[in-house]
């Protein structure tokens, strides 16, 4: 007997058929959707949901390899280790067994926290509901390890998972439904409910303990703490490393976020492979550059001194911000979500360029998260179906107006 009829028999006569979408994800993952077309007037491609998300996650596999790579030298760079910074990508002081394994041993948890939880989730929801398991969490399950500290505790984690997955989707019907990014919504919540674990001021690293006395005694402690580029920044102490460091990636910061090149990479091919769209891509860096350069005119006219608390962040160089905290990551991967963001393309400019234009600007302005990028794709989300509405309205107007103009 085939698949499909073995499938058809559980349907109709197994007395635990509410556990069918168990199976039908299990099926899903390991071969085809069940649901496909065949005939009729439909346009045949042979991309679907799977490929879709598995293409993203493609992309962001050198980010988490690296960043793996990245958390275990932070660590023996924090702890005295290694003495000297690396220099060049292919530094012999960075691409080391010993670093993988501490980032590798740090990072893992955090997955497989991510992934359990969150699939977890969306099973159970799932048989209550009687509808499908969508894949739409395997690119979720892989972001929210590579926004986080490594340090993070993991029940933390799983409770933040818990609510974005429940909170940011499944109110709203589960997959494609959403308004807001679940993984953004899945940090969010962790700056809000946990800030002291989320601050920009600490060094994210493997082991975060103050530097005192004991370590300088030879104590056999994990780690120190400092500061990532933005939280030093923000006290008006320079950023401390060099704009090709910054570029590669080797700084502190959260797990996929230091690697501008890698970002930069994984974007093409998101664009190539014609699921990331471009548009939003480049207008966000575009709105990004021109905040920045009105704050650098505002150093340069002596509007602001430097005693003030905004004279560091403000003071950076224009396009530095696009190097350092999660501006890149996140404008490739997150405000590129094709749910949650505008579908015109008109829209997907404007959304794009005002993403850009409030990150800096609550970068710059709120000192004590200098980030931005996460609320500003949260806040865009809720106004991107705004944005295609009056898109939508100003060409139905255009086109009417030149109707009336053939009519007259």
């Amino acid at each position: 007997m085939g698949l499909k009829q073995n499938l058809h028999k559980f349907k109709e006569k197994n007395k635990h058929k509410k556990w069918i979408p168990a199976f039908n994800a299990i099926h899903t993952f390991l071969y085809l959707p069940n649901e496909t077309t065949h005939n009729g007037t439909h346009i045949k491609v042979a991309d679907d949901l799977k490929r879709t998300m598995n293409t993203v996650i493609m992309a962001m596999v050198p980010c988490l390899i690296f960043g793996m790579f990245n958390a275990g030298y932070q660590h023996n760079l924090a702890v005295g280790e290694i003495q000297a910074a690396a220099s060049g990508f292919f530094s012999s002081e960075f691409w080391t067994m010993a670093n993988f394994m501490i980032g590798f041993w740090k990072i893992l948890p955090l997955v497989i926290v991510s992934y359990g939880v969150g699939l977890g989730i969306e099973f159970i929801f799932a048989i209550i509901k009687g509808h499908e398991v969508e894949e739409g969490y395997l690119v979720t399950g892989m972001l929210v390890p590579l926004i986080v500290p490594v340090d993070i505790p993991l029940w933390m984690l799983a409770v933040a998972v818990i609510f974005g997955v429940v909170i940011g989707k499944e109110v709203f019907g589960g997959t494609g439904m959403n308004i807001l990014n679940p993984a953004l919504t899945i940090r969010a919540f962790l700056f809000f409910a946990y800030p002291t674990w989320m601050s920009g001021d600490k060094v994210w690293v493997e082991g975060a303990v103050e530097r005192t006395n004991e370590i300088a005694a030879g104590a056999n402690l994990d780690a120190i703490s400092g500061e990532t580029i933005l939280g030093s920044l923000a006290q008006n102490k320079g950023a401390g490393y060099e704009v090709m460091d910054m570029f590669l990636g080797f700084i502190p910061g959260s797990v996929g976020e230091t690697s501008a090149l890698l970002i930069l990479l994984g974007g093409l091919f998101l664009i190539f492979s014609k699921i990331g769209s471009w548009r939003i891509m480049l207008s966000s860096v575009l709105g990004a550059l021109v905040m920045g350069l009105i704050f650098n005119q505002v150093i340069d006219y002596g509007w602001i001194t430097e005693s003030s608390k905004f004279y560091g962040l403000m003071s950076t160089t224009w396009w530095h911000h696009l190097l350092i905290g999660g501006f890149a990551f996140g404008t490739v991967f997150m405000a590129t979500d094709p749910v949650t963001a505008s579908q015109t393309n008109k829209g997907k400019w404007i959304y794009g360029f005002l993403i850009g234009f409030i990150s800096i600007l609550i970068r710059v302005f709120n000192p004590a998260y200098p980030e931005g990028v996460m609320l500003a794709i949260l806040l865009m989300n809720v106004f991107a179906p705004t944005i295609d509405h009056y898109v939508v309205q100003g060409n139905v107007k255009k086109r009417m107006k030149r109707l009336k103009a053939k009519v007259a």
